[in-house]
């Protein structure tokens, strides 16, 4: 993490790499990322609105799904997707390179490959993140939307009109800044295995393995440090 810090501000600026490897991220996670946030929203809803629906507050069943998909669902989803199909694709490209020593003719050359390759890899995990995140919020929100007035029985004027009654504008900051914690932290994972690999074919795999189970673990406890450091610095808003 110090390394691709300090190589932030070297130059020049591998653009090309940038836009290639966002472009690429963009292909292997977007319609994994739609698919996977329909049925995100629809079993929020139905979840959130049974429960509700049993204390006599069904008006409130679409701030609640909204709470829940923006909140948790939706940078959760976006994290899952890129360390699973970006995060393995860097750690295997990055232990292909390993063993086959490219990496160590890179830096023979006087190339640094963290300011040539992995820093451009973990700009667009974290921009593409971010993106994802607001692409989840979206079809999780409408999916939930669907499923609560078809199978619920409820409103479609409820469902939108109480948006504004449990949740506010600083949500959306929070799931944005989750989205951009969570790219970094796959990139950085995966890149780490990546370069390390050793073993020949059997450690590239192994190497993209334990950078996806260690993604995954690092995900969730810091999905939860930020969300009670956001509890405590932005209080719930009240009824």
């Amino acid at each position: 993490m110090l390394d691709v810090f300090l190589a932030l501000f070297r130059r020049p600026f591998q653009l090309r790499e940038f836009i290639l490897q966002a472009w690429f991220i963009i292909r292997v996670t977007i319609v994994p990322t739609a698919l996977v946030a329909i049925p995100f929203g629809a079993v929020i809803a139905l979840q959130v609105g049974g429960l509700i629906k049993q204390f006599g507050a069904q008006s409130f069943t679409g701030s609640a799904a909204v709470l829940a998909v923006i909140r948790e669902a939706g940078p959760i989803a976006t994290a899952l997707l890129i360390a699973g199909a970006a995060g393995s694709a860097i750690a295997a490209d990055f232990g292909s390179r390993k063993i086959r020593e490219e990496l160590d003719a890179m830096m023979v050359l006087g190339i640094d490959p963290i300011q040539r390759l992995v820093v451009p890899r973990v700009l667009a995990c974290m921009m593409i993140a971010v993106f994802l995140n607001s692409l989840v919020s979206i079809v999780g929100v409408a999916g939930g939307y669907v499923f609560n007035v078809i199978l619920q029985d409820g409103t479609p004027g409820a469902y939108i009109a109480s948006f504004t009654a449990l949740a506010q504008l600083p949500d959306i900051y929070q799931g944005m800044v989750k989205a951009l914690v969570f790219g970094f932290i796959a990139a950085i994972v995966a890149s780490y295995k990546g370069i390390n690999a050793k073993g020949g074919p059997k450690g590239v795999g192994d190497a993209v393995n334990e950078a996806v189970v260690i993604t995954f673990t690092l995900l969730f406890v810091v999905n939860f440090v930020i969300s009670a450091l956001y509890l405590q610095l932005v209080p719930p808003k009240g009824m």
